[in-house]
């Protein structure tokens, strides 16, 4: 059996290898908080042991973060550092790598005042906008993964001691993404293999709309013509494959802006911007949310609408089976990279332009004339379970099962 250190190289070498997937010579960005540098110390001494010419650590810390929101007068919100601006965009026009370590605190900033933390979201989005092209049009490689903080291992396990919950996070987190078996990047190399299998079975079936049902949700998701499913897998400007999230249990793809009609009500919390948006309720009109309700966080979910006019239409559309590893586990980790891949969900605003046919060298007119919505906002919402079902239309108005009992029926 493996000890914690060697699981903890195994995966400093899977988000290195399997993630941003680093070449020789090339540069890496990490961004991380503080609790995890030792952790992004062992990422650096591997990256730099597999030939990255340099590696840039972004760091950030809560108790820093919640300072700034309380004490720094209003002109700290209204812009954003143009030094920082230009060192990620510069960093990806030289083909840099880019991995996010993420350790939520998912009530951070509960008692912050949302508008406040909603515009500063919009100004960092729209300043690094240029930059979010290089991710969202995969120019560049980019990954996310997680490791514990205590403020996030308390949340999960509120009934262990503080040592004893981290311990048992990092337990959750190595199984979940495979890191305890003897190869790991083998056992991703498998996974990936019946992710792509199954999404072409749904790029063969070309859908034109999918029906979905459940407890609160009944609604029609249509699809461009040429919308592409696309597996946890991805591959950059200059040929080299990656894997933008660690776990992935999903295959998605991009609805029609303003093709969405209906109701949809989510099953798992959301924790957005360090505050928490439980029982969401969306309706939707041509695409556009038209109405909408939370049984907590509403003034947050408001503001993330109100983002802009992208943020008030879907981007994404994600199928992940009811009984993937991370829904059997039958925790709720509140961070959006884990439980989005417990269950099939949504994403309010920007679309990947990657998941519709020769998407990534379109301009943004071109992807406005397909469909492809645009917003400074990418944001997941969950709403699969064992009660929704999926059908699929077909252009000839035919139906056929997808998923039942939030599990797969194709």
């Amino acid at each position: 059996m493996s000890t914690f250190q060697e699981k903890l190289e195994k995966y400093a070498e899977l988000a290195l290898k399997k993630g941003v997937n680093i070449q020789k010579g090339q540069e890496l960005v990490v961004t991380a908080k503080l609790s995890a540098a030792p952790f992004v110390r062992l990422v650096a001494k591997k990256a730099y042991q597999a030939g990255a010419k340099h590696v840039h650590i972004e760091w950030r810390d809560d108790d820093l973060t919640r300072t700034r929101f309380l004490y720094a007068p209003e002109e700290s919100f209204e812009d954003y550092p143009e030094w920082k601006v230009h060192a990620f965009e510069t960093l990806a026009e030289k083909n840099a790598a880019f991995l996010s370590i993420y350790s939520p605190n998912p009530e951070l900033l509960k008692d912050i005042d949302p508008e406040k933390v909603a515009k500063d979201n919009k100004v960092e989005g729209e300043a690094l906008k240029k930059f979010d092209e290089f991710i969202v049009k995969d120019k560049v490689s980019w990954s996310l993964i997680s490791v514990p903080s205590e403020a996030w291992a308390a949340k999960v396990f509120p009934d262990l001691e503080k040592e004893e919950a981290i311990a048992r996070l990092w337990e959750m987190i190595f199984k979940m993404t495979r890191v305890d078996q003897e190869d790991p990047v083998a056992a991703w190399d498998n996974h990936v293999k019946n992710l792509q299998n199954k999404a072409a079975v749904l790029n063969r079936k070309k859908f034109k709309k999918l029906h979905y049902k459940a407890p609160g949700t009944d609604l029609t998701i249509e699809f461009h013509e040429k919308h592409r499913w696309i597996d946890a897998t991805s591959t950059n400007a200059k040929g080299t494959p990656f894997v933008a999230n660690i776990p992935s249990e999903e295959v998605y793809t991009l609805p029609l802006k303003t093709g969405v009609n209906g109701k949809v009500r989510s099953t798992m919390p959301l924790v957005y911007n360090g505050n928490l948006i439980e029982g969401i309720e969306l309706t939707f009109k041509e695409g556009r949310i038209v109405d909408y309700a939370a049984k907590s966080g509403f003034e947050t979910l408001k503001h993330l609408i109100e983002t802009d006019e992208g943020s008030h239409y879907l981007g994404e559309v994600a199928l992940v089976p009811h009984d993937s590893p991370i829904s059997q586990s039958g925790l709720l980790f509140y961070n959006t990279l884990y439980d989005e891949n417990a269950s099939c969900h949504l994403a309010i605003g920007e679309a990947y332009p990657t998941t519709l046919e020769g998407g990534a060298d379109m301009t943004r007119e071109e992807l406005d004339a397909h469909g492809v919505n645009d917003s400074i906002n990418h944001v997941d919402f969950m709403i699969g379970s064992a009660e929704l079902d999926i059908d699929g239309e077909l252009a000839d108005g035919s139906r056929i099962p997808v998923m039942r009992g939030g599990r797969w029926a194709i």
